[in-house]
C-alpha cells in the first residue's frame, strides 16, 4: 500500500536536528535468524546472531537493528537483573544456586522455542530521520513475505507496532500539549485502529483513567513539569499505557523520576512511547505510513492551542454527560472540519 508519510508540524529539534523515529515491530512464525537475515539483505550491514532468539545487523545505512524473541527467559543476562543488587549468598546458597543455574541454562533455549509460538519476536529498528520513514517499508513486506505473522493471525498474538518519534522540544508546555492531543484522540485512534482485543486484554495498552483525562484536557490545567509528573505518576503507576510517558519523564527529571519510581525496565530517552498500533504484518491493507500519520495528527492538535482547548472543554462536557461513548466520533469529525 502506497500511502505517503505525513510531516509533523514540528521536523526539527531546537537545535535544529532533523527529529528522529524509532519503530519497534513483534510478529511470529519467523525466528531471529530469519528476520535478521530480511534486515541484512534489505539495508546491508554485519550480521551478528548472539543465541538462537537473539540476532543484530550492525551498521547498515539505517544504523543498528536488533532481533529478538521478546520473553525475558529466553535471554540469559536479561532473566535475572536482581542479581546485581542482590546480597552474597552463603556457601549452601551458592552451589544450590549454581545447580539451578545451570538446569535453567541447559533448558533456555527450549523455553525460547516454546515462548515463540505466543511470545513475539520483535525487530526494533535504529531512530530514522522522520523524512526517511517510507525507507522501513519494505522491511514490513518483506517479512510478510517470508511469512511473518502479525497480530490478525491468531487470538494468542497480542502483537503491537511501537513508536517513539523524538520529541522537538523538551520543555514542560510542549510534553503537556502532546499529552492533551492524545488523551482528547485516544478514543478515535483506537477506532481507526480497531485494536485488537486480545491486546486490549492484556492490559499492555490500557486507556488512561477517565478522571485523569477529564482533568487533564481542561484547558486551565497547566502545571509545571515536575506538577505534571507527579500528577501523571499519581494516576498512572504503570508503565502500560497507550502513551506511555515514563522513558520521556526520566530524561527530562531523573531526580524526580528516581525519588517516585524504581523500575529497572524504564530507560530514559528523549522520545514518546506510543505503543497503541496493532502489528498487521501480513495484511496487504495495512502499511506503517497508516499509523504514523495517525500519531502526526497527535502532533498537530498538539501545537494549535485554541482547537486544543477546544476540544478538552467539550471532551469535559461529554464526560459530564456521560456520553463518551460517542466522543470518538465526535473528534474524528472534528478533524474533519
Amino acid at each position: 500500500m502506497d500511502i505517503a508519510f505525513r510531516t509533523p508540524p514540528h521536523s526539527t529539534t531546537t537545535d535544529g536536528a532533523p527529529r528522529t523515529v524509532g519503530v519497534e515491530v513483534e510478529f511470529a512464525n519467523l525466528d531471529a535468524p530469519s528476520a535478521a537475515a530480511v534486515v541484512h539483505r534489505l539495508y546491508g550491514g554485519a550480521l551478528e546472531p548472539e543465541s538462537p532468539h537473539r540476532c543484530r545487523v550492525t551498521g547498515t545505512r539505517l544504523g543498528d537493528f536488533s532481533v529478538e524473541l521478546d520473553m525475558r527467559s529466553a535471554h540469559p543476562e536479561k532473566a535475572h537483573p536482581e542479581k546485581a543488587e542482590a546480597g552474597e549468598p552463603g556457601a549452601l546458597g551458592k552451589a544450590v544456586g549454581k545447580a539451578v543455574d545451570g538446569v535453567v541454562e541447559a533448558l533456555r533455549p527450549w523455553w525460547g522455542n516454546i515462548g515463540s509460538l505466543v511470545m513475539p519476536f520483535e525487530i526494533a529498528a535504529p531512530p530514522i530521520p522522520i523524512d526517511r520513514l517510507a525507507e522501513l517499508e519494505p522491511l514490513f513486506a518483506a517479512l510478510s513475505a517470508q511469512g511473518a505473522a502479525g497480530t490478525d493471525a491468531s487470538p494468542l498474538f497480542a502483537f503491537g507496532l511501537h513508536l517513539n518519534p523524538q520529541v522537538a522540544r523538551t520543555d514542560g508546555a510542549y510534553v503537556l500539549d502532546h499529552l492533551k492531543a492524545f488523551l482528547l484522540l485516544a478514543p478515535w485512534l483506537r477506532h481507526e485502529i480497531r485494536v485488537d482485543p486480545t491486546r486490549r486484554l492484556t492490559g499492555f495498552i490500557a486507556a488512561f483513567p477517565v478522571d485523569y483525562a477529564v482533568k487533564v484536557v481542561d484547558p486551565a490545567y497547566r502545571p509545571d513539569l515536575d506538577g505534571l509528573i507527579g500528577d501523571y505518576l499519581e494516576a498512572n503507576p504503570t508503565r502500560n499505557r497507550e502513551l506511555d510517558l515514563f522513558p520521556l519523564f526520566a530524561h527530562l527529571a531523573p531526580e524526580t523520576m528516581a525519588a517516585k519510581l524504581n523500575d529497572p525496565h524504564v530507560r530514559p530517552r528523549p522520545t514518546f512511547h506510543y505503543r497503541l498500533p496493532n502489528a498487521r504484518l501480513g495484511d496487504p491493507d495495512w502499511s506503517l505510513a497508516q499509523d504514523w500519520n495517525r500519531w502526526v495528527a497527535v502532533e498537530e492538535l498538539a501545537t494549535d492551542r485554541d482547537r486544543l482547548d477546544a476540544l478538552g472543554a467539550d471532551f469535559r462536557a461529554f464526560a459530564a454527560r456521560k456520553a463518551l461513548d460517542g466522543w470518538a466520533a465526535e473528534a474524528g469529525r472534528r478533524l474533519s472540519t
